[in-house]
C-alpha cells in the first residue's frame, strides 16, 4: 500500500483498527529517526496495527520562535519520500500555527493520538516533549495513555556511529553541513544529504569559460553547506545520474556582488538541457574551500582539476 497523508482535519480511515504512531518533526529522517521507525514498524506488526508518523507542515519554531528557527535538511515532500522508504502506512501532517502552538498537551493527545491517528502504541524519543509550554512528556503520555488503552514507549536517543558520546541529531548534521563535513553527515544520515531545486537560468559565465553550470534554485528555508567546492552526484528529473562538481559561494572572481550563497552543478561530459527541470543534488565530499583567482586562466585550472577530483572520487563510490 502507498503511503496515506491524512491532514488534522480528518483521521486514519473507520477500516483501520489502531496504529502504532510517533511524532516529530524528524527533519532529515536520519539514522536515529530509522531507528525508532524500525521499532515502530516491530511494534505494530505484533499487534496487527498500522504505522503512523505524525509530523508539521512547517518546523514549528518558526511560529514561536522564527529568529531561532533551523534551516531544514529536508522539505516536506523529501520527507514523506522517506517515510515511504521506511514502510510507513500513514503520515498525519498537522498545520502548524499560532493557535496550534497554544493547544494544551491533554487537549493534542485527546485530539491527535486518540482520535486523529487511533493509536494503540506511541514510541517517541526519551526527551519527546510536546504541547503549549512543552508540558507534554515520555511520562505524561504514559499516564494519558494509560487511561485510553495506549502504551507509550520512550526510546534511548540514537548514538553517533564513529562517535559513541554523541547523539546523532538533526542539530549535529546541520553543524556537521556548516562545518563542510559531508562525510559525518553522511554517516548521521545514512545517505548522503540531498538538496532539491529547480535549474534556473544563470548569468552564462561558466558557459564562457568552457564549465558550463547548472544554477539550481533552494528554498530559502533549505540549509546549504558551508560555502566551498564538493563532489557529488546530480539527479536529473529522469532519474539519470550524473558526476558533478558544485559550487556553492558568491562567484568572487567574478565580482558579482551576490549577497546570498548560490549553488552551481557542473555535471561532467553532459550536455543536455534542464533548465526548469527540478533536479537533486548528493553531497558526496568537500573538495576545498571557495576563493578569488587572480584571472580566468588560473581559474580555469583549478576547475580542470576539481573535476579531475570528483570523477576519481565518485568512480570509487
Amino acid at each position: 500500500m502507498a503511503i496515506q497523508l491524512i491532514n488534522d482535519q480528518s483521521s486514519v480511515p473507520d477500516s483501520v483498527y489502531g496504529t502504532a504512531a510517533t511524532i516529530g518533526v524528524s527533519d532529515g529522517v536520519h539514522l536515529g529517526h530509522c531507528q525508532l521507525l524500525s521499532k515502530l514498524r516491530e511494534e505494530a506488526q505484533g499487534q496487527d496495527l498500522a504505522t503512523a508518523i505524525i509530523t508539521f507542515d512547517q518546523h514549528p519554531t518558526r511560529v514561536t520562535s522564527p529568529q531561532n528557527a533551523p534551516k531544514l535538511l529536508t522539505t516536506l515532500s523529501q520527507k514523506i519520500e522517506l517515510f515511504e522508504s521506511q514502510g510507513i502506512d500513514y503520515v498525519y501532517i498537522i498545520k502548524f500555527d499560532k493557535d496550534r502552538s497554544m493547544t494544551p498537551a491533554a487537549e493534542f493527545f485527546k485530539t491527535v493520538f486518540v482520535r486523529g491517528v487511533k493509536a494503540k502504541k506511541i514510541i517517541v524519543g526519551e526527551d519527546f516533549q510536546f504541547g503549549h509550554n512543552r508540558t507534554g512528556d515520555v511520562a505524561f503520555l504514559k499516564e494519558e495513555g494509560a487511561k485510553e488503552g495506549i502504551e507509550a514507549i520512550g526510546l534511548e536517543l540514537f548514538q553517533h556511529p564513529a562517535s559513541p558520546d554523541a547523539v546523532v541529531s538533526s542539530s549535529a548534521i546541520r553543524k556537521s553541513l556548516g562545518e563542510s563535513d559531508v562525510r559525518s553527515a553522511t554517516e548521521m544520515l545514512g545517505r548522503y544529504f540531498e538538496i532539491e531545486g529547480v535549474v534556473v537560468e544563470g548569468d552564462q559565465r561558466g558557459r564562457q569559460i568552457g564549465f558550463p553550470t547548472a544554477n539550481i534554485s533552494i528554498p530559502e528555508s533549505i540549509l546549504l553547506p558551508q560555502d566551498g567546492v564538493y563532489a557529488c552526484w546530480y539527479r536529473c528529473g529522469d532519474g539519470s545520474k550524473h558526476m558533478a562538481a558544485v559550487n556553492i559561494g558568491h562567484r568572487p572572481t567574478f565580482e558579482t556582488g551576490e549577497n546570498k550563497s548560490v549553488l552551481e552543478a557542473h555535471l561532467i561530459g553532459f550536455n543536455g538541457d534542464i533548465y526548469g527541470e527540478s533536479g537533486r543534488v548528493e553531497f558526496v565530499d568537500f573538495l576545498r574551500e571557495e576563493r578569488r583567482f587572480d584571472g580566468i586562466d588560473s581559474l580555469k585550472q583549478q576547475l580542470e582539476s576539481d573535476i579531475r577530483t570528483v570523477e576519481e572520487l565518485l568512480r570509487a563510490d
